[in-house]
């Protein structure tokens, strides 16, 4: 076989490594909030979101895919060196915070990956600062846009049931939570694979014809969401324990509201290109919630922690994949 396709074979198994890492490290995300109100089992959970991860790709366009594949750094300077180490630093990222039960990004890893690799070969002119500007921002806005409208949602869930019955309440959202976590889970499919569609697809690109037209073949698109969807059904409970009870204890009402606001905020995301955390939003939301009964429901040193994991990932992904880089120098090129 030749040695050129045998790289490419490699470098898109990394790929969806990464992408099933990703479904591994981040399905707390997605099922967090049901474990925590044990509406299901863990077992059950995260079949569930499996299942909506995958058909993920039937509900939204390619628009974050193409802000990866061309919105961070330029494509033309794209090689499998760069990928390589992109990769690499955001695997080594996301083990790192998978061991230690800190829900960080995965799409903040890869990006930080991207711009560490790019960096590493062509210096800072490689970096497109619309795209890396507009994906900072949302490290900010995501969370923010979660906290608020689950906010809100409490208080209008809690005025429209004020005297019902509260075993009734208590019947009524545990079933409302499977229509929030499949709503969740759709969009955390929707938003993350995409971003190892735009991988691979800018990698196919860097090695087409000069002229071609960048795209996302359509086996990269089912592949990605299978193997987010494998990923999230092996699951991740150190950072499920993290995120469904240490950051403030979870009724199915407020469960219902942070699923349902950190769904808004990813088809949003999703539907305007921009590559968010799946992590950072349903953060904000699962805060929001707590928050509305009061601040100190919220553990706040937890939030903390988890925050301060945020704003390290991006550097620290950078880092470790302009190391990747010089070391993919040895065999691939």
């Amino acid at each position: 076989m030749d040695g050129a396709l045998l790289i490419l074979i490699f470098l898109i198994a990394v790929a969806l490594l990464f992408d099933f890492l990703n479904g591994l490290h981040d399905a707390a995300n997605s099922i967090a909030t049901i474990v925590a109100t044990r509406v299901l089992p863990p077992m059950f959970a995260v079949g569930w979101a499996a299942f909506f991860n995958f058909i993920a790709f039937l509900f939204f366009g390619l628009h974050v895919a193409d802000t990866i594949g061309r919105g961070i750094i330029d494509p033309e300077i794209i090689s499998d060196q760069v990928i390589f180490g992109a990769l690499m630093g955001a695997i080594s990222w996301n083990v790192i915070t998978w061991l230690a039960g800190i829900p960080s990004s995965s799409s903040h890893a890869l990006i930080g990956g991207l711009l560490g690799a790019g960096v590493a070969k062509a210096g800072s002119g490689a970096v497109i600062v619309a795209g890396v500007t507009k994906t900072v921002a949302a490290i900010f806005l995501s969370p923010a846009v979660g906290f608020a409208l689950a906010l809100v949602l409490v208080f209008i869930v809690s005025w429209v049931f004020v005297k019902a019955n509260p075993s009734f309440a208590d019947r009524v959202f545990r079933r409302l939570q499977f229509v929030s976590a499949s709503a969740y889970s759709l969009g955390h499919g929707g938003n993350d694979a995409q971003k190892t569609m735009g991988i691979i697809a800018v990698l196919l690109y860097s090695r087409a014809p000069p002229g071609s037209e960048f795209m996302v073949p359509f086996w990269v698109v089912i592949t990605c969401q299978a193997a987010i969807a494998l990923g999230t059904l092996f699951g991740g409970w150190r950072i499920v324990h993290t995120m469904g009870s240490k950051i403030t204890r979870l009724s199915p009402q407020q469960g219902f509201c942070a699923e349902t606001g950190g769904a808004i905020t990813l088809f949003l995301a999703t539907g305007l290109g921009i590559p968010v955390s799946t992590t950072h939003t349903i953060t904000g939301a699962i805060v929001g919630v707590g928050a509305a009964r009061r601040t100190s429901a919220v553990r706040w040193g937890i939030a903390r922690r988890i925050v301060l994991a945020w704003f390290v990932t991006m550097p620290a992904a950078a880092a470790v994949a302009a190391v990747f880089y010089w070391i993919g120098g040895a065999f691939l090129t």
